[in-house]
């Protein structure tokens, strides 16, 4: 049976560590600690009375002085990495923490999951090809030298960056190494660990190239690892889940997340705010448990998406420079069908069609619907989109016509502007649906919020949101006044819903009165 010794990187809150070292080792796993050398002498002095009676906690031989971007963290993993490898001969696997991670998962669980497959797990990702740096200095990391902290040494780091490419002083990368880049937020097996060990025994060329490249605990063991262990062996992932905020940051967790976090396929989870003192409590009674099942879903990140998007969705007021002498004529009608039950205005098009000889298309803007060829501009989402207007206008122009009809999602506001402000006239009808909380779960599976094994305790908080998302889009829809604005309701009137539709397809009134009186439209 797997048993893991946790490599716990930490500089405060000497209570929550002994507390999670504690923790950790009740079901026979082990722990080694490195603690900065910068933190306060009383709190390490504290940790090592509390623990040093534990026969499954280790402390790193020498402390080192960290400081974020720095060699000096892996430096410091490393202490704690030949302490642990030293100290715990039966420990299987080694596994990177802070001291900001908790468990969500119980050990049970971690130890089968660790038993089912041979193999490392630590994200590797190409450095150069990969994209995994999205901003920021990137191959400037490797192949100059950084001796002094961007952060607190900011003027000397800079100065010595720029004398670099000013004096073409650039290095190259070691020749068999290629270069790999991931999370810091590993776990190895143990002959891996043994291996990286010998290797950067036999290999001091290789360590001074890390000692002064920037933020190299995201390429040291990525890179190593990565050359030492055949691939298949390899799961580019972390088995810690984190999240990160539109400014970079890690996202934090509290109370409330407690169902999310254990729906996740992780075994960790970091952030967890020092403010969740409910979900720490939870979170560590969980580690000792048996027989716990969990449903994985794995929806969190998407789910932290949508609701950290909301209120941030931009407008675009003003039409993009191809679009400029664009339009679609002053002679043609267009009529917009907004509906967010994709099926309940396509089977109402169905059966405009049926009645009359105008054209009449599904979501064109939202899903690749049929269209015909059109010299290519109809061949993907993106084209269509970029070139909206162009795109009509040969539509019309191809079916020889001057009225039209075309479904659109109510969100795309955009797409909606664009065609209101264009020199055609431009009818919209709304569908105004009602959404079940059936409905709205499967809503939320269909768009990646929720997964088929999502709690519902998970399910039923995110309802409220969605429910308001849906009626925030109508309300903008509303808000915008629109001209020749016409609403179509389930369980409205019939003669209401005939007169809207009349309106906005500009259709006899008896041909409206059919389409109004078809009961199946708004079945789910």
């Amino acid at each position: 049976m797997a048993r893991i010794a946790f490599i716990l990187l930490t500089h405060k809150d000497p209570d929550g560590i002994i507390a999670q070292a504690e923790r950790l080792t009740q079901t026979g796993d082990y722990v080694a600690i490195h603690f900065d050398a910068r933190a306060k002498p009383e709190h390490y002095r504290k940790l090592r009375s509390a623990l040093d009676a534990n026969p499954n906690v280790t402390f790193a031989k020498k402390r080192v002085k960290c400081g974020w971007g720095e060699w000096s963290l892996v430096a410091a993993t490393l202490e704690a990495v030949k302490a642990a490898v030293a100290d715990f001969p039966r420990a299987t696997h080694f596994y990177m923490l802070s001291g900001d991670c908790m468990q969500i998962k119980s050990a049970e669980y971690a130890h089968d999951f660790l038993d089912a497959e041979e193999v490392d797990y630590i994200e590797s990702f190409d450095f150069f090809s990969s994209g995994w740096i999205k901003t920021g200095m990137k191959e400037d990391r490797l192949v100059y030298r950084h001796w002094f902290n961007e952060r607190n040494q900011p003027k000397r780091f800079y100065l010595a960056y720029n004398l670099q490419k000013r004096l073409k002083l650039s290095r190259e990368v070691p020749r068999d190494l290629q270069m790999m880049i991931g999370s810091q937020w590993w776990c190895l097996r143990r002959r891996t660990m043994e291996q990286v060990l010998d290797f950067i025994k036999a290999r001091p060329d290789v360590m001074r190239f890390f000692r002064t490249t920037w933020i190299p605990d995201e390429t040291f063991f990525q890179t190593i690892v990565h050359h030492l262990i055949p691939e298949t062996e390899i799961r580019a992932r972390t088995l810690t889940f984190l999240m990160f905020t539109d400014y970079g940051m890690p996202a934090n967790f509290y109370n409330d997340h407690y169902d999310l976090l254990l729906a996740q396929d992780y075994l960790f989870a970091r952030k967890i705010s020092p403010e969740a003192k409910e979900l720490k409590q939870r979170l560590g009674e969980l580690w000792t448990r048996e027989g716990v099942q969990f449903a994985v879903s794995n929806e969190g990140r998407a789910l932290h998406r949508f609701l950290t998007g909301r209120g941030r969705v931009g407008r675009r007021f003003a039409p993009r420079f191809w679009e400029a002498e664009a339009t679609l004529g002053r002679e043609r009608t267009l009529t917009l069908i907004l509906c967010k039950k994709w099926h309940v205005a396509k089977r109402l098009v169905a059966e405009f069609r049926k009645r009359s000889s105008i054209p009449a298309l599904d979501y064109v803007f939202n899903e690749m619907a049929p269209l015909p060829d059109l010299g290519g501009i109809e061949t993907s989402p993106e084209k269509r989109n970029r070139h909206r207007r162009a795109l009509m206008r040969m539509v019309f122009d191809h079916e020889n016509a001057d009225r039209m009809v075309i479904c659109v999602d109510p969100a795309e506001l955009d797409v909606i502007e664009d065609f209101t402000r264009d020199k055609c006239q431009t009818r919209i009808l709304e569908i105004e649906c009602q959404f079940s909380d059936d409905y709205l779960k499967g809503h939320a599976q269909r768009v990646g919020l929720a997964g088929h094994h999502t709690p519902p305790q998970v399910l039923d908080q995110m309802l409220p949101t969605i429910r308001a998302d849906l009626h925030h889009e109508s309300e903008r829809l509303r808000d915008a006044e629109f001209e020749n604005y016409a609403l179509m309701r389930e369980g409205g009137e019939i003669e209401d819903n005939a007169r809207a539709l009349a309106h906005a397809l500009d259709i006899p009134s008896d041909m409206a009165q059919e389409l109004a009186e078809l009961d199946y439209i708004f079945r789910d």
